[in-house]
C-alpha cells in the first residue's frame, strides 16, 4: 500500500481548522489537527507529519517558538513547514525563514483548494 502523505494543521480559528481538515482529507490526506503551538509541538513529536501547516498568532506557544522547538528534535528538523498567517511583517517572515520554513502565505491571499494544490506541489504528491 502505498504511503499516505500526512499533514499536522496548527491554527487556532476553528471554522478555518474544520475548512483545511475536511480540503486536506479529501485530497487523501492523513491530516492531524492541533489549535495551539503546545498541542501541535506534542502531535508533530508523535506522529511525525510529512509536512506541518502553522498560524504564527496562536495561545499557549506561537507558531515561530514551536518550529524553533522542533528543529531541537533531530527527526521533526526536516519536516516542511508552511506558515499561514494573517501577518505580513517582514521580520516575523525572516524570523520564520530563519527556522526553515518552507512557505509563507498570508491567509487573505489563498482558498482551501488552492492551499491543497500548491501543498502537494511542494512536495511533488
Amino acid at each position: 500500500m502505498a504511503h499516505q502523505t500526512s499533514i499536522l494543521i496548527v491554527e487556532d480559528e476553528l471554522m478555518l481548522l474544520d475548512v483545511l481538515h475536511d480540503e486536506f482529507a479529501n485530497a487523501g490526506f492523513k491530516v492531524s489537527t492541533a489549535k495551539d503551538g503546545v498541542e501541535g509541538l506534542a502531535l508533530a513529536k508523535a506522529n511525525k507529519p510529512d509536512v506541518l501547516l502553522i498560524d504564527i498568532l496562536m495561545p499557549k506557544m506561537d507558531g515561530i517558538t514551536m518550529l524553533k522547538e522542533m528543529h531541537k528534535d533531530e527527526g521533526l528538523k526536516q519536516v516542511p513547514a508552511i506558515i499561514l498567517t494573517n501577518m505580513n511583517e517582514s521580520q516575523t517572515i525572516q524570523q520564520a525563514l530563519e527556522n526553515g520554513v518552507y512557505d509563507f502565505l498570508a491567509k487573505t491571499d489563498w482558498n482551501p483548494k488552492d492551499l491543497v494544490k500548491r501543498v502537494k506541489e511542494k512536495l511533488g504528491v
